[in-house]
Formats: C-alpha cells, sequence, structure tokens
C-alpha cells in the first residue's frame, strides 16, 4: 500500500488526524518538499511529532528514481509525505500511476491547499479563480544561471511570457490569478544546504509584475500559520512592503463582486481607491 498524505500548509499540527493515523502506522515514511514547504515544522519536529523516521527524497529520487518508495509499498505500508495537497503536484500523480503499474494498491489523505487558502484569507470566491501559475526567480530561467552562491540575478531578470499570459487570459474573462512564489532549495552549483533554500517574497514578486501590470494584487503569507498576513493593494504599493517570513502567495484579483470588493477592504486592507468598481 502506498498512501499520499497531505502535510497541510504550516506545521506538524496541520495534518488531518486521519493523515496522522497513516503516518503513525506506516512500515516506512517517505516525503519531498521541492514542491512545497511547511514553514512552521522541520522534518525533525515531524518525526518528533509522529514517532516516524522520514526519509526525505529529492526531485531525482521521487521522479526519476522511486524505487525505494514502490519496493516498500510492495512489501509493507509506505507514506508519502508533501505539504498541502499530495495530488497538486504532477510530479505525484506520476508516482501513483508508476505504484499502479506495479499492481500496488493507493490512496489519498488529503490536506489544505494553498488554493482553498488563498481563497478564504482574502474573502474572494473560490469558483471565480482560473488557471494558476508560478512566478520563478529572474535568475532562474533565461540564459543565465545563478553564481556560486546561488543568489546573482544572472538570468535575464524579466518575468516568463507564460506568467503575463496565464495572468491576461484569466483577466479577459474576468477571474482572479493565483500566482505561486518560487521555491528553490540547493541552487548553487556546490552542495546543496539550508542556507541555500530561497523563497520568492510577495513584495518582490509584486515588484517583478509591476513593471508589466497594473491593477491589484493581493499578498498572502504563512497561509494555515498562528500570523497569516493578508494585504491588498497596488502592485507598486505591495512592492514597497515587507510580508516576514514564508511562504507567500500573491493572488492577482479579476472582476470583483460587490462582496469580494468589500472584503479586500475589510479583511485586506485595500484602499477603496485601488479596487476597481464592482460588478
Amino acid at each position: 500500500m502506498l498512501t499520499f498524505v497531505g502535510l497541510g500548509l504550516y506545521d506538524e499540527r496541520s495534518v488531518t488526524l486521519a493523515g496522522r493515523n497513516a503516518i503513525r502506522g506506516a512500515d516506512r515514511v517517505f516525503a519531498e518538499f521541492y514542491t512545497g514547504r511547511l514553514a512552521g515544522a522541520t522534518v525533525a519536529d515531524l518525526e518528533a511529532a509522529h514517532g516516524v523516521d522520514v526519509e526525505v527524497r529529492d526531485r531525482t529520487g521521487v521522479e526519476e528514481d522511486p524505487d525505494a518508495i514502490l519496493a516498500a509499498a510492495e512489501t509493507g505500508d509506505a507514506v508519502f509525505l508533501s505539504a498541502g495537497d499530495p495530488m497538486v503536484a504532477t510530479t505525484h500523480v506520476d508516482l501513483r500511476l508508476r505504484a499502479a503499474e506495479r499492481g500496488i494498491e493507493t490512496r489519498v489523505v488529503h490536506g489544505t491547499s494553498a488554493e482553498t487558502a488563498a481563497a478564504s484569507l482574502s474573502g474572494l470566491q473560490n469558483y471565480r479563480f482560473g488557471k494558476a501559475t508560478t512566478l520563478p526567480f529572474p535568475w532562474a530561467h533565461g540564459a543565465g544561471a545563478p553564481d556560486a552562491a546561488g543568489d546573482e540575478q544572472t538570468g535575464d531578470g524579466s518575468v516568463p511570457d507564460s506568467v503575463l499570459e496565464t495572468i491576461a487570459a484569466n483577466r479577459e474573462r474576468g477571474l482572479h490569478t493565483l500566482v505561486f512564489l518560487d521555491i528553490k532549495v540547493g541552487t548553487g552549483p556546490s552542495d546543496p544546504g539550508p542556507d541555500q533554500e530561497k523563497f520568492l517574497s510577495a513584495d518582490r514578486a509584486a515588484a517583478l509584475l509591476a513593471d508589466h501590470l497594473e491593477g491589484v494584487g493581493v499578498a498572502i503569507a504563512r497561509a494555515g500559520g498562528p500570523d497569516p498576513v493578508v494585504a491588498a493593494d497596488a502592485l507598486p504599493a505591495l512592492a514597497e512592503r515587507s510580508f516576514g517570513e514564508p511562504l507567500h502567495l500573491l493572488v492577482l484579483p479579476g472582476d470583483l463582486h460587490v462582496v469580494e470588493h468589500d472584503a479586500l477592504v475589510e479583511l485586506a486592507g485595500a484602499p477603496s481607491s485601488a479596487l476597481p468598481d464592482p460588478v
């Protein structure tokens, strides 16, 4: 049996009771944290909370060489952990299909996802969101590459066309866009370590997008934690603010229902003058 368990959004306590029981009953527990992170917990925190050893796999160990995970699931109960909801990332769907090809039974224990949290915290209506997109670091695309420290902006420094096209297509339909912000682990050519983890912040994302777009953004920081921050304003104004520790999200609203308009003012502190009239 291979059970995919979503850990939720923030720390070792964010997992559901069903997920907790699956973790504690497993013979082996695997995890990946390159598609998402728990901002409020370390691997050691997870191990201590659930009384298990967690075997963390990198991208290669999940997408190209998952045999250890599949072999453990063939002979016992294996659990695969990821932040948020496990089936949001396509890499996990691929792993589930590989398990099915080997006759391994699978099941999914869902966790709270960034998509639902973005709607819940901002007051924007979930069914009015269009296609999501991911904004990378400027040095993570284009012709360039990071330096030895993994921090020099040697890429072309632009916003990818695919990101702008997704936002434009959603806006044309009056839909909101959820923008995931890049996470890089071990981006330098030296051996990856915790000091090389990079999290794109909402203020930096707003600054990048403000060079290409007009309008309002909604910055969301530490969704699922005890001190989430939700702030709506014009993109240049968001670019001048600091939203604290990761993880961050950015939402670009489309047309606003009157309830959404009022929610951004009351729940996200948006200046009424910055918002478009509700439709």
